[in-house]
């Protein structure tokens, strides 16, 4: 039940079936509102300029009704009720919806002082039932991610998703529902604008989000900026406009750099069809010609994924890195015995990048210059100076961290074998798949990948080399996930797809890739990544794919300009 904030003066001028508002102002009690608490609810206001281009692009006629959800201070609100006033509507029909009463009292205020009828509504938008009343709907969902996303809010959430057939996992942000229940508020042929997270185009939970937008809508238009438009968020933001009685197979693209280059046109500069409904839209940002390029690539019989060569696992989450890790020197200082300890990848992985195998002679001068190198699991009974260093962890409550206190004993992290390759999956530049002829353990800063029979020896060896191509990294551009900061991430099941080349293709260039190994490596050493790949890339995809230069130079190029959206995202704005 939604709560009035400004008594209408003369009867209700909500659409048809709108909640009544009744009663002052001051029936609502509710704390001051200050910019903790609306960071905490995830509501950050949106720039002037682009409510007004959303709200030219979704108000169309002078008796258009129109929905701000989560309107905040009304700042789409006020935008759309100027638009109606400029296309001659004498009592610009637009009704806001705000959770928290202080600002909802301020949106009135601000309506009313422009001279508007204020309809705003106190209450949680997920308990309004969603009549398709309105013409266009309109504002930025607020941003709470699932680990402050929790309890009733969620349960209600999710709830009015699935009315609409979207189901939802734990996972699911607050914009994913809120962005399904506010299309629900349309007549067939109405139009959604919206701001929203970046993460629409990749994250797996927005999948469902994805597909019925595209079942909802005759039209999907994304409008998406290569530098950050909020000041002070590090969250990248794409305008979805939707419009029309759907289904559609294809989103529309236009891109621009900054708040400054909107314009009020309707510019289309690319359409893209998903192979997939649901499947992630990343692919949608890749020059078309680019595009054709990485979709002959990735259907050529020399491509595979990494899925065909074997499993990617997750390392051993040991519920604390700073205690379960040692050097050599704490082992040493703690007496403990060779059954006490196993040999890891050191935590992180910016001592993988400069690899293409971890070797014995490696992981030891890692081992020997100090690096966190073992791992504490005894096989059997600890040693005594084990005994002693977990009786100490007992004493600083380590035993009570949730991985911890719910195995048996506390002090054994489960182990994996030591896997074939290891694929560091949080990347500020690119993925890497480097082999582990030292075979040693992983934990959980690094995936590992156990290779199929048959496969070990060439894999281990050869397809580090050959991954170091542009069809692989612009595949890793598009099957990961972009994270505030510019961090590129691959779980397991993304790097699952990661298109690699084919065991049929390594075999057939083995040779040709051994006399390219030292020098790729010394490039990769040198950190010299981008000529590292140039190296590659006249092996497996011009001699070994028959690839054109033109289509090389358009993958490479492709991937650059990913990974400078993403990066710049790390970035201050200037």
């Amino acid at each position: 039940m939604c709560n009035p904030v400004d008594a209408v003066a003369t009867g209700d001028h909500g659409p048809p079936g709108a909640a009544a508002r009744v009663g002052p102002v001051s029936d609502v009690t509710q704390p001051r509102d200050g910019g903790r608490a609306r960071k905490a609810r995830g509501a950050f206001f949106t720039p002037p300029e682009l409510c007004d281009h959303l709200t030219r692009w979704a108000v169309r006629g002078p008796g258009d009704a129109v929905l701000e959800p989560s309107c905040g201070d009304a700042e789409f609100a006020v935008s759309a009720a100027r638009r109606l006033r400029s296309l001659g509507a004498a009592d610009p029909h637009v009704v806001g919806v705000e959770l928290h009463a202080d600002s909802a009292r301020q949106a009135a205020d601000r309506l009313r002082a422009g001279g508007f009828t204020p309809r705003i509504d106190v209450g949680d938008f997920f308990a309004r039932p969603p009549v398709p009343e309105f013409d266009a709907v309109v504002g930025n969902p607020p941003y709470v991610r699932y680990q402050g996303f929790t309890g009733d809010a969620r349960t209600a959430a999710r709830q009015a998703a699935l009315a609409a057939g979207v189901r939802l996992s734990a996972l699911a942000s607050s914009w994913a529902a809120f962005t399904v229940h506010a299309a629900l508020f349309l007549r067939p042929h109405g139009r959604l604008a919206l701001v929203l997270p970046a993460e629409l185009l990749s994250v797996n939970y927005a999948a469902e989000v994805r597909a019925f937008l595209m079942r909802r809508f005759a039209r999907v238009r994304l409008v998406l900026f290569t530098q950050r438009v909020f000041p002070g968020v590090m969250e990248e933001v794409v305008l979805v406009q939707a419009e029309g009685q759907g289904p559609t197979d294809h989103c529309e693209l236009h891109q621009v750099r900054d708040l400054d280059d909107l314009v009020a046109d309707d510019q289309v500069v690319s359409r893209w069809s998903p192979r997939a409904p649901g499947d992630k839209w990343t692919e949608s940002l890749v020059d078309p010609a680019a595009r054709d390029a990485y979709e002959r690539a990735t259907s050529h019989a020399a491509t595979s994924c990494l899925l065909d060569w074997g499993e990617t696992s997750l390392g051993t989450v040991t519920g604390n890195n700073r205690y379960f890790t040692l050097t050599a020197a704490d082992v040493d200082r703690l007496a403990l015995a060779a059954e006490d300890v196993v040999p890891i990848s050191p935590p992180g992985s910016k001592h993988l990048r400069p690899l293409l195998d971890l070797d014995p002679g490696t992981w030891a001068r890692m081992a020997g210059h100090g690096a966190r190198a073992w791992l504490v699991s005894p096989a059997g009974a600890p040693s005594a100076g084990a005994q002693r260093y977990f009786a100490d962890g007992e004493r600083d409550a380590i035993d009570q961290a949730y991985k911890c206190r719910t195995r048996a004993p506390w002090w054994r992290p489960p182990l994996l074998a030591p896997p074939d390759l290891l694929f560091t999956y949080m990347n500020a530049d690119a993925p890497r798949l480097v082999g582990n002829s030292a075979r040693v353990h992983h934990i959980n800063s690094v995936h590992g990948v156990y290779l199929r029979p048959g496969y070990a020896e060439a894999g281990g060896r050869l397809l580090p080399l050959a991954a170091l191509n542009s069809v692989t990294l612009l595949g890793a551009e598009i099957v990961g996930r972009a994270y505030g900061g510019g961090v590129l991430k691959l779980e397991p099941r993304e790097a699952d797809a990661l298109p690699v080349p084919s065991p049929a293709l390594l075999g057939a260039l083995a040779d040709a890739l051994g006399a390219i190994r030292a020098q790729a490596g010394e490039l990769v050493a040198a950190r010299r990544l981008v000529d590292a790949v140039a190296v590659v890339d006249a092996v497996v995809l011009r001699d070994g794919m028959d690839m054109s230069a033109a289509d090389i130079t358009r993958l490479r190029e492709a991937r650059a300009h990913l990974h400078a959206r993403r990066t710049a995202r790390g970035r201050a704005p200037a």
